[in-house]
């Protein structure tokens, strides 16, 4: 008799200890899928906050320069509507008589619009080139000279912009900093700062798009070096936005 309580007694203690592991297996599974739950709705809700602050923006670019055509979409590589609005803001502001920029696009007719006096937009693309004339011919926009300068190397020893194109280039008022293209190598931008930091007025305000990459971000930090009586500020843009402005 003894015998078989104390096998009932094992057997008891073996089925608790059973159901304990259980127990402690489905909590961790609980918890994991809780937490996995969590982030998901968390990234949602970020998404959905990121979509309304580019929504808002250009919302706010329609209103305000009131396109006459169809304009190219905002989304993937070009310039994102949170910098384009930033970037009106600062010219409505700042009143530039020359503005330079590197890379062509919806930017060129964003620039335009918002008032630059003259506008010079540089791009390694003939084709980008052309749609970027076209476009502007439909909106009507004067006054503006897109360049193709193609990639040559360059003694940083990486391709950018043929430099016998910027020649003429002088008292730059407002450099915009969108291109070369990022994925033709990390440095691609870097050679802005010794080509174009000695054609800048000394009002100059540079912008910067994709500063969220470690390179651009470094460009940035480079030319608020360079120039001493500028201050460098970050926007958390969808890509990072860097305007070193006059102090």
């Amino acid at each position: 008799m003894d015998y078989i309580q104390a096998l009932l007694l094992l057997a008891s203690c073996a089925g608790i200890f059973y159901c304990v592991r259980m127990l402690r297996a489905l909590h961790t599974k609980v918890s994991t899928s809780t937490s996995k739950i969590t982030k998901l709705l968390n990234e949602q809700k970020n998404q959905s906050l990121h979509a309304y602050r580019q929504l808002e923006a250009f919302h706010q670019l329609i209103s305000l320069l009131k396109f006459t055509a169809p304009i190219p979409l905002t989304r993937g590589w070009v310039a994102s509507p949170d910098l384009l609005l930033t970037m009106v803001d600062i010219i409505r502001t700042h009143k530039p008589r020359l503005v330079v920029e590197l890379g062509s696009g919806v930017s060129t007719l964003v620039i335009a619009k918002a008032g630059a006096e003259k506008l010079i937009s540089i791009d390694n693309s003939d084709e980008f080139a052309t749609k970027t004339r076209v476009m502007l011919k439909e909106h009507g926009v004067r006054g503006v000279e897109v360049r193709v300068a193609p990639l040559t190397p360059h003694s940083s020893g990486v391709d950018w912009y043929d430099t016998s194109k910027l020649d003429d280039i002088k008292g730059i008022d407002l450099l915009f900093i969108d291109g070369p293209p990022g994925s033709n190598s990390r440095d691609a931008r870097k050679p802005a700062l010794p080509e174009l930091l000695e054609r800048l007025s000394p009002r100059a305000v540079i912008i910067m798009d994709d500063v969220k990459r470690p390179a651009e971000r470094e460009l940035a930090e480079a030319f608020a070096q360079a120039l001493p009586s500028h201050v460098l500020t970050f926007h958390h843009h969808e890509k990072g936005t860097a305007v070193i402005s006059p102090k």
